[in-house]
């Protein structure tokens, strides 16, 4: 159990911890010169077998509340201190303040220094106190009259600190990645650079890699090795949640990290500059808290300024301002970017970072900033608030209707990788779509349904707008049904519509069954002309003008059967009046996905490859852009994994019109 202590400057802090644990956590020579905690202290009790009460000392001065939040975020239990001879002062109610914001509702009230004072004194301060804490979340908090320096009542609260430890429920650690808030950084002789903090989510062991977040502006994330662990104050080859941890990390050196940056299992790597949140503002406050309004941000062990945006109330209502007392969903733009993750406790502070003014617990961490007060995203938050990342998927895909990103809701819900096929399970999803490591998007049953119902009347009107096309190819489909909708979903929905015989795939163009291109037996007698010499065109491809004339035929009606085998998926043309025979644009896919270089296919390589020459090469390359096997972005073409058109069996794919489906 993580205790943190809370109270106003010099009311006996560091003495009780030093005389519950015997250790002093004034560290720095001017915390004992002036006798003031400045930086967070750590001190650890045992508390018998396997149980080990970790105290992060805070400090009390008004100027340092920002430092108080970095270590009480990861808390389990509050220990709010009074002293006897002061009684209640302003440190102690927004420390208080900040306690019920955190959501923290584990707590113990300490008297100290009752030797100061009478018996009676002692009796007003217990009422004082109960009348503070009324209405908070420390409202049944037990109150001990102690007085550290002659130790009286301190073995009273450590047994009473150490049941409550004991009945601690144990955090959830499967299936979470690994993440801790960073709260202060050194070096050490022969062990390198060291990380200190609460860990948050999920289990690290020695050997494990972990991400630095956020990196610098337009830099990818650093890297570093676990090459040592404390956790609890005790040497370990592992670390889980819950505990006070010590990373020992190869490959960052110490002025590479920050304070309030995370250390985060690659899996569940994000940061954001925009979060939704439920947020509830203090009872205290005279006035309600209005979008626009500038606040500061604390979230783990981090700080920032941004804004405010009222979204609408918890059960979905508009919502224009939150009042004192009451609760919202709200959009959090910050300033620059932090790591956040769903679940995370989120506390605000006034412009001027001298009083608290509200707390909640983020919902989405990559928040949208467009459509955001929509009757649908208030919706999609309403289902956020579930108490489970697997009921909370569950309200998004009965809610999304372009379904749900599942690698990015998994890491904002810092779910591990080897327990998101279990998460969807539960979530019960209809249409899932597998990546290399594991689903990558999940569209709910009402959705699937709905946007197939969609997707036929939207292909049945275009049979009757152009009767004389075999049917659009699959990206023009997807644009004139589902626009919005994600490739892999729309590509797992034509699968799923292709399967159920609901529609046809004919090369890279879709069609209703009953709908067709039939050829007329002068067609076919064109074709059988005009296929053999395309086979032997090869990569170079054959002009309609020189078919007809191999053909002995006239242009006009060579022309006409071309198109017409083009359109059934017979043949591709490449340009206007150049066409490739099935096998030829087989083995050029294969040489463009060879020719990828980080992604990228360029004409230079693809020519090379290929043998054609530039031009030619960058017409196949525009062809494959318009199809789906490559994605123009910018001047390169962008090989798309997720495609297997044109894939052929040594390839692992299947025929060449059936792995048509897959184009976007």
């Amino acid at each position: 159990m993580i205790v943190g202590t809370a109270g106003h400057i010099d009311h006996g802090k560091t003495t009780l911890v030093k005389a519950l644990t015997g250790v002093d956590t004034d560290r720095l020579p001017e915390e004992k010169r002036r006798g003031i905690s400045i930086a967070l202290g750590y001190a650890f009790l045992e508390a018998g077998e396997a149980l080990r009460i970790g105290f992060v000392d805070v400090p009390g001065h008004e100027r340092l509340v920002h430092t108080m939040l970095s270590g009480a975020t990861g808390i389990d239990h509050a220990l709010l201190l009074v002293a006897a001879d002061d009684g209640v002062m302003p440190q102690t109610r927004e420390h208080l303040a900040l306690l019920s914001l955190l959501g923290i509702r584990r707590g113990t009230i300490a008297l100290t220094k009752c030797d100061r004072v009478d018996a009676a004194t002692c009796r007003q301060r217990r009422e004082e106190v109960r009348a503070l804490v009324a209405g908070t979340s420390l409202a049944q908090a037990a109150v001990f009259e102690v007085s550290a320096t002659l130790g009286e009542g301190v073995r009273e609260l450590r047994e009473h600190l150490i049941a409550e430890a004991a009945a601690l429920p144990p955090r959830e650690v499967a299936g979470r990645g690994f993440r801790l808030a960073v709260d202060r950084v050194f070096s050490l002789a022969g062990v390198g650079t060291v990380c200190t903090g609460t860990a948050h989510a999920g289990e690290v062991a020695i050997g494990d890699e972990l991400l630095l977040l956020p990196p610098a502006p337009g830099q990818s994330p650093r890297r570093g090795r676990v090459r040592s662990l404390h956790a609890q104050n005790e040497p370990a080859t592992r670390a889980s949640a819950g505990q006070r941890v010590a990373i020992g990390l190869a490959g960052l050196e110490k002025d590479e990290v920050e304070r309030g940056q995370w250390l985060a299992a690659p899996e569940i790597a994000q940061w954001t500059d925009r979060l939704d949140a439920r947020l509830r503002l203090w009872s205290g406050e005279s006035r309600p808290l209005r979008g626009g309004a500038p606040v500061h941000v604390h979230v783990g062990a981090e700080q920032v300024t941004g804004s405010v945006a009222v979204l609408g109330g918890v059960d979905g209502s508009t919502l224009d301002a939150l009042q004192p007392g009451a609760e919202a969903v709200v959009q959090l733009v910050l300033h620059r970017p932090i790591g956040a993750w769903a679940g995370d406790r989120v506390v605000l502070r006034d412009a001027s970072a001298t009083r608290a003014l509200a707390g909640g617990v983020v919902l989405d961490p990559q928040a949208p900033a467009r459509y955001r007060r929509t009757p649908q995203r208030l919706a999609e938050l309403v289902a956020l608030t579930a108490a489970s990342p697997a009921r909370r998927l569950a309200g998004l895909l009965a809610q999304a209707p372009m379904g749900v990103d599942l690698a990015r809701f998994a890491a904002g819900q810092g779910v591990a990788h080897d327990a998101r096929v279990t998460l969807l399970a539960a979530a019960g999803a209809s249409t899932v779509v597998l990546g290399a490591d594991g689903p990558v998007w999940a569209l709910g049953a009402a959705q699937t349904a709905q946007w197939e119902a969609v997707a036929l009347a939207r292909l049945a009107r275009y049979h009757e707008e152009q009767p004389e096309e075999l049917g659009p190819d699959l990206a023009r489909w997807r644009r004139l049904a589902a626009p919005r909708m994600a490739e892999p979903l729309w590509q797992s929905l034509v699968r799923r519509m292709s399967s159920a015989g609901q529609v046809t795939i004919s090369g890279a163009a879709a069609h209703l069954p009953a709908h067709g291109i039939q050829l007329s037996a002068l067609d076919e007698r064109l074709a059988q002309k005009a296929m053999p010499r395309l086979r032997s065109a090869g990569f170079e491809g054959a002009w309609a003008r020189d078919l007809a004339k191999d053909a002995h035929e006239p242009e006009a009606l060579v022309r006409t059967t071309l198109a017409r085998l083009s359109q059934r998926g017979e043949l591709f043309q490449v340009v206007k009046d150049l066409y490739y025979a099935p096998e030829a644009i087989q083995a050029l896919a294969r040489i463009a996905r060879a020719s990828a270089v980080g992604g990228d296919v360029t004409a230079a390589v693809f020519r090379d490859r290929s043998g054609l020459g530039r031009k030619r090469a960058i017409q196949v390359l525009e062809f494959f852009d318009k199809v789906g096997v490559l994605r123009r972005v910018g001047d390169a073409h962008r090989l798309r994994t997720d495609s297997r058109l044109f894939f052929d069996d040594h390839e692992g794919g299947g025929a060449t019109r059936a792995d048509a489906v897959e184009a976007a």
